[in-house]
């Protein structure tokens, strides 16, 4: 008999209950979270903000210009798909300077990691990119793997089989 392990992701909601905007502390938030390859970040936010994954110098400068991705929908999930650090600002004239940034450590998958913030200096461009917007989801909420109803469903067809003899 086979025996199938769930493939578990987290998506962490950015900023807990306060979520994306100013005055958040993301550097204490970051340094708690540990980041796999598979989970993914949710970002929820009012209008007037976005959040644009930029290269680790944008980051440095609070520059948007060249951004990897940038949305404003209100809620922005991005899926963590390679290891190493990712960097994200928001866009708005002053926001990035005013702490609205994040960089997190992404481990491979199984591995740990941990994220970071780094201060930067006070300065931004405006960007004109966007991507689709994703639906957010709760902080730390767990996605299982499409083969646990199957191994449900083999276990029960196996424990039935055994009541029944």
């Amino acid at each position: 008999m086979c025996c199938v392990v769930p493939s578990l992701a987290k998506v962490y909601t950015v900023g807990d209950s306060s979520g994306w905007g100013l005055g958040v502390d993301y550097t204490s938030w970051a340094s708690g979270t540990t980041l796999n390859v598979g989970d993914s970040l949710a970002f929820n936010y009012p209008s007037g903000h976005t959040v644009d994954e930029v290269s680790s110098s944008d980051y440095a400068s609070c520059t948007t210009g060249n951004s990897i991705t940038s949305d404003s929908s209100g809620a922005t999930t991005i899926p963590l798909k390679t290891a190493g650090t990712h960097y994200f600002i928001c866009s708005v004239m002053g926001h990035c300077g005013g702490g609205m940034k994040l960089a997190v450590t992404v481990a491979a998958a199984g591995g740990s990691g941990g994220g970071s913030t780094t201060p930067s200096p006070d300065t931004t461009t405006p960007t004109s990119g966007t991507t689709t917007p994703t639906t957010a989801h709760p902080s730390a909420s767990v996605i299982l793997s499409p083969f646990i109803p199957l191994l449900i469903s083999g276990v029960v067809a196996i424990f039935s089989y055994f009541v029944t003899i």
